[in-house]
């Protein structure tokens, strides 16, 4: 068998000046290149030498210093912190950690949930009461909205305050979910043929979704000015203020009227394609929320100055706010008896919430004797039952091995 060594023998001499001029003529180009590459490389060099100077490498050595060497876990703060924030390891708080490997473990996406039978049910002339109906849309505006309000917060003034890097790792994976949740609901409004500009305007032009979103409003705008800052007594105060805002009260109260509205539905085996969508959901608020209590937690253990009895007192009005605003939703959202519930158990309901969220950041209970009128809900809320939401399906994901790029 011929081979290339074999053609090119001295029994072909034409051949072999053929390729030894092709060779030499090759030499002259590839160091001709060569020099090219070279030049290249030293302008390079030169740029690299003339904007990276000695001064901007001894930025992280004086930090460094100042540190005392290495990260160490007792440098590390949930605001204010002394250590290097993109330093991640070593962890101060493990649950953190946890809690951001437990999102991840929780993924999910819209689209895995089959929406035929919601479909033909709202295509139907008489397959949900109009009072269904409200209660669907009204939920779809709200939280298309609300979702959007927590996502802005986080990535604009709450990660960039939180000065504990595995913290805001959760806070990265929160408000990646919380894109996915309005994803789902445009995918619900998409999918039931809904006239999107009513569901997407309804904070403007419905007073009682109107009044929730204002109010979670109200609680970034200062801190959405870029030079905000932590670090003073009242600057630190206001951003305990915003977390109190979003974590106890937006995320920890305004969703529970609508959560339970659409979840009932489900279970009476309507809009089960909606339903399932709002219990993958609930289940990542209420990792969100006992996050967002951790995290609070922390900040008055670490900073006891700040809560003060004027702190204790804000806090107190802001979660007592909030459930009456949720009430108001209530009232508008279901005027009649629906789907076993009314507007008084409802109130009954989030007022046995308001009294959770006030113990929970060391504040006493606001009403004596109300109990939970919907106690499923709190099956479904309970992380410790968590893998029932995924009984009804098995979903197989791709992983980077196996994924394709063209």
């Amino acid at each position: 068998m011929l081979n290339w060594d074999e053609f090119y023998s001295e029994g072909a001499p034409v051949k072999e000046n053929k390729k030894k001029i092709v060779s030499e003529a090759q030499k002259k180009e590839v160091t001709k290149e060569r020099k090219v590459e070279i030049a290249k490389d030293s302008a390079l060099e030169q740029i690299a030498k003339s904007t990276l100077t000695e001064e901007d490498l001894n930025v992280g050595r004086e930090d460094l210093e100042a540190l005392d060497g290495r990260v160490q876990v007792d440098q590390k703060a949930m605001i204010n912190s002394r250590a290097d924030v993109n330093q991640l390891v070593p962890f101060k708080y493990e649950w953190a950690w946890k809690k951001y490997l437990d999102g991840c473990a929780n993924h999910w996406m819209p689209q895995e949930i089959n929406m035929t039978a919601d479909i033909a049910l709202w295509k139907s002339n008489d397959g949900l009461s109009e009072d269904e109906r409200r209660i669907v849309k009204r939920s779809l505006g709200f939280f298309s909205t609300a979702d959007s309000l927590v996502a802005n917060n986080l990535v604009l003034a709450v990660y960039r305050n939180i000065t504990n890097p595995e913290c805001r790792q959760y806070l990265l994976r929160q408000a990646f979910e919380e894109a996915i949740h309005t994803h789902a609901y445009q995918y619900c409004v998409e999918s039931l043929g809904m006239e999107e500009g009513e569901i997407f305007n309804m904070y403007r032009e419905v007073p009682s979704v109107e009044r929730k979103a204002a109010w979670g409003l109200k609680y970034t705008k200062e801190l959405s000015d870029p030079n905000f800052q932590t670090g003073t007594p009242e600057n630190d105060k206001a951003f305990l203020a915003n977390l109190i805002a979003y974590y106890c009260v937006l995320e920890g109260m305004f969703f529970y009227c609508g959560f339970t509205q659409v979840l009932s539905m489900g279970r009476l085996n309507k809009m089960t394609g909606v339903s399932e969508q709002f219990q993958y959901i609930l289940r990542d608020e209420s990792m969100h929320v006992n996050f967002g209590i951790d995290v609070i937690n922390s900040i008055v253990n670490e900073n006891p100055n700040i809560w003060d009895e004027d702190m204790k007192t804000r806090a107190r009005n802001m979660i007592l706010e909030g459930t009456q605003y949720e009430i108001d939703y209530a009232r508008d959202s279901m005027p009649r008896g629906v789907l076993g519930m009314n507007a008084a158990m409802m109130e009954e309901y989030l007022k046995f919430i308001c009294n959770r969220r006030l113990v929970q950041i060391g504040l006493p209970e606001e009403f004596s004797g109300v109990k939970n009128p919907f106690p499923w809900m709190s099956e479904i809320m309970d992380l410790r039952k968590e893998k029932n939401f995924f009984e009804t399906r098995v979903i197989e994901y791709q992983v980077g091995g196996s994924l394709q790029f063209d």
